[in-house]
């Protein structure tokens, strides 16, 4: 990628001088334009990764549900050092191979209306924007649009870290998956012994909150995070604090704190109630070739529930939310283990073959409030097995079989795969 950017800058500047000149060549000119050239290649990187998958269905739930192929993500970053101490980060996703659609609220209307504008399925995102102030190993600044870590599906998010198809079920149903806020973010790594590990990584957050409007019996608070309309409300602002004990290379004992009252970003002002939404969590990642292990819990809760199911209840249908009652409480975890069965080769392998198993369960209605009824089909346990190959560490293909089973007494049987990428 670094020699193709300069590739075409070199020719963008040679093809300029040769025009300023009318053809005669300036070795001066063009030895300064690729100094140039090169100062700026020496600050600036791009990486990425990317998904696809296939999907097939049986599920007594939906019994029409229809097999898929989905370009799930493809996702840029590109960095950029002003200095050895402050760095530009960026991030596009690119969506479901499509562009997306945006909302925007014309408080002009009588009654106030949202429009909508819908260019094709899909969504292209600017996901991050930010500068990153490296100002010493125990102590650092971002401020901007970021990735918002919470749990293990955030830290852990290219294709190549997760075995399934899909991230873990739990953190992609109720909770945001590719979370991102736009704030404050303070972090730094303390060291517990004067080797590499242990030692203690904190991140401490003051950013935008969520929409209560988006809240929903199956989802939670998933689609309470903000990416409907062209701005962010801020009337309320969100706090989180995570806290990992690293003992290894990529393994991690730690946890999650998250408070921050939704209320005040409906996108009107038709519910003053406060709304606070708490929850916790504890995770576990251990990388020990050939074993790797993860583990994840969650508890949350959210205030007023039964107040604010009432007042969602009269959303406006342009709004394009669920408008279902809101528990009280919702929870769930997991726990994961794989086996790279190359392993038993006396040789050396580029090549890994994992055989994997996960059991989870979760509830997006594990308590409620006042007179709303705890659907029992909102709680799931689900069993999966599957295999990852990597025929080499950046490329990985992927299978694996999903039983999920509802409170309900109905079965939702998935059958994925795909393969995913990095650079």
């Amino acid at each position: 990628m670094k020699y193709l950017l300069f590739a075409m800058a070199n020719i963008l500047f040679i093809s300029a001088s040769l025009a300023k000149d009318f053809g005669q060549a300036d070795s001066t000119q063009t030895t300064q334009n690729h100094e140039k050239i090169e100062a700026f290649l020496d600050k600036f990187k791009v990486k990425g990764y990317g998904v696809v998958n296939y999907y097939a269905y049986d599920w007594e739930t939906f019994p029409d549900k229809r097999n898929a192929f989905d370009p799930e993500r493809l996702n840029l970053y590109m960095y950029y050092d002003f200095t050895d101490k402050i760095q530009l980060k960026t991030e596009i996703e690119f969506e479901h191979g499509g562009t997306g659609s945006t909302m925007a609220f014309d408080p002009l209307e009588e009654f106030g209306e949202f429009e909508q504008e819908i260019e094709k399925g899909g969504q292209v995102v600017l996901e991050q924007i930010n500068l990153y102030f490296k100002i010493k190993k125990q102590f650092n600044i971002r401020v901007g649009k970021m990735r918002f870590y919470m749990g293990n599906a955030s830290k852990h998010d290219e294709p190549t870290e997760y075995f399934t198809a899909y991230r873990s079920e739990l953190e992609n149903t109720i909770l945001p998956l590719g979370w991102y806020e736009t704030g404050v973010e303070i972090s730094g790594d303390i060291a517990l012994k004067t080797s590499e590990y242990p030692y203690l990584s904190y991140k401490l957050y003051v950013v935008s909150g969520l929409d209560n409007t988006g809240f929903s019996s199956f989802n939670w608070i998933k689609r309470g995070f903000q990416t409907r309309f062209e701005t962010i409300n801020a009337d309320n602002l969100a706090y989180a604090l995570r806290l990992d004990y690293a003992f290894a290379g990529e393994s991690e004992l730690g946890f999650n704190i998250y408070a921050g009252n939704a209320t005040g970003n409906r996108p009107k002002d038709d519910f003053e109630t406060p709304s606070w939404v708490t929850y916790g969590d504890v995770h576990f990642v251990w990388e020990g070739h050939p074993w790797r292990i993860r583990a994840y819990g969650m508890m949350g809760n959210i205030q007023n529930s039964e107040a604010l199911s009432a007042a969602n209840r009269n959303l406006s249908n342009n709004l394009g939310v669920k408008r279902t009652p809101v528990a009280k409480m919702a929870g769930g975890a997991y726990a994961e283990l794989a086996y790279d069965l190359l392993s038993f080769s006396a040789k050396e392998q580029t090549q890994q073959f994992y055989l994997f198993g996960r059991a989870e369960w979760y509830d997006s209605m594990l308590q409620t409030e006042g007179n709303i009824t705890d659907n029992p089909r909102y709680e799931r346990t689900v069993l999966t097995g599957g295999v990852n190959y990597f025929p080499i560490p950046k490329i990985v293909f992927k299978a694996h079989y999903a039983n999920r089973s509802l409170g309900s007494g109905e079965h939702e049987n998935t059958f994925a795969m795909g393969m995913g990428f990095n650079f």
